[in-house]
């Protein structure tokens, strides 16, 4: 709120009234500006990871028991009964020798998960359990006691529990099955216990390295700024277009608050390069913003070919002693359909390369032989990549 003293002249007031408004006008792009500027900033955590913390791969073979008969067939799989019976002699139970079971409620399976960077015993991780041979269905099993082990051979978690699957499979005495999604795997919530820590390279260098998602100079680059600005110059360093490395304290204590400051500073990350991607498979088109166009002509038109088959009878005169003969007729019918040509200025932004070309109606597979086009001529200022 301005307030203007009376005794100011009238011509002095509106002066003094124009100024204020020019000084809150400017005040208010100034915060817009700042607002689009924040707006296009992210957060460090978003842009990177702290080098060596990540998650383990976890791996191990199980039973799953407890089936409705939708186990292994044992004569093709027998080693899921050799499993049975070493775990049976483990527990004081001997088969005798020569003895083959034909199970059906049991299945061998596949166990997986992820140990979390960090992880400690006693926590509990999700499991994934799939079938191995020829089990019909693990709806309804539990999985025994199945160590996790690392790419190291060391044994990280223990898994066991009752299976959650989420497909169904029904057999009818025909032959006839219907299946949804799929009944061979499930998950088990919380279903291994970690048994042992899990390895990581948290306070064993003297910096923290800050891995960028994805190579970026520009990024690399202005995210070393802002640290700087932050705690200080030299503090970050950019290695290359993927790693900053910042200087860090010993202590994992002042560590973890300090990579939680890190974090959640905000950079403005560099533009992604222009390039044009496209799915060969599904004829997805996805053109980046950067993508700049130089001056040309472009005329795209279909040729259509069509090819029509009948039969013709031709049939003889009443008083002769010809006979009745089916002749086949093919008609090929040739059109070109409109081309029309529309132009390109010079550096056409990607709003006006889409409206130019939704204009003639072209089609995907249309776009990305316009596209071709274009960079074999050299107007196309991007990168072409299919995938």
């Amino acid at each position: 709120m301005v307030v203007i003293p009376e005794y100011i002249p009238r011509r002095q007031r509106r002066r003094q009234q124009f100024l204020t408004v020019g000084r809150l006008s400017l005040l208010v792009l100034l915060l817009m500006l700042v607002g689009v500027e924040s707006a296009r900033a992210e957060r460090i955590k978003d842009l990177a990871s702290v080098q060596g913390v990540r998650g383990n791969a976890l791996v191990g073979y199980g039973l799953v028991v407890g089936l409705d008969g939708t186990g292994d067939q044992t004569s093709q799989a027998p080693f899921t009964v050799q499993s049975l019976k070493a775990m049976l002699q483990q527990l004081g139970v001997t088969v005798p020798a020569g003895v083959n079971p034909q199970l059906k409620n049991v299945a061998a399976v596949a166990v997986h998960a992820e140990l979390p960077a960090f992880a400690k015993p006693g926590q509990t991780i999700d499991v994934t359990v799939s079938s191995i041979a020829n089990a019909g269905s693990l709806r309804g099993g539990a999985l025994l006691m199945t160590p996790l082990k690392g790419p190291d051979g060391e044994v990280y978690a223990l898994a066991q529990g009752n299976l959650v699957v989420g497909g169904l499979g029904v057999n009818g005495k025909d032959g006839s099955r219907i299946s949804i999604n799929i009944p061979s795997a499930g998950r088990i919530p919380n279903g291994a216990s970690i048994e042992r820590a899990s390895p990581t390279e948290w306070s064993a260098a003297p910096e923290v390295r800050l891995n960028l998602n994805r190579a970026d100079f520009t990024t690399a680059a202005r995210l070393a700024e802002a640290v700087d600005r932050f705690l200080g110059a030299g503090t970050a360093q950019a290695l290359d277009s993927v790693t900053v490395a910042v200087r860090a304290p010993q202590d994992e204590a002042q560590r973890t608050s300090y990579v939680a400051a890190l974090e959640n500073l905000e950079v403005r990350p560099g533009e992604a390069p222009a390039r044009v991607i496209i799915n060969s498979r599904t004829g997805t088109v996805v053109i980046s913003s950067a993508v700049r166009v130089m001056p040309a002509a472009v005329a795209h038109g279909s040729l259509s070919v069509t090819i029509t088959e009948r039969t013709a009878v031709s049939q003889p005169g009443a008083f002769s002693s010809g006979q009745t003969v089916a002749t086949p007729v093919s008609n090929i019918d040739v059109s070109l359909g409109s081309g029309h040509m529309f132009k390109f200025e010079a550096g056409v932004s990607l709003d006006e390369i889409v409206r130019a070309v939704n204009q003639v109606g072209a089609a995907p597979g249309d776009l990305v032989a316009i596209l071709e086009a274009l960079r074999e001529a050299g107007a196309l200022r991007a990168e072409l990549l299919i995938i």
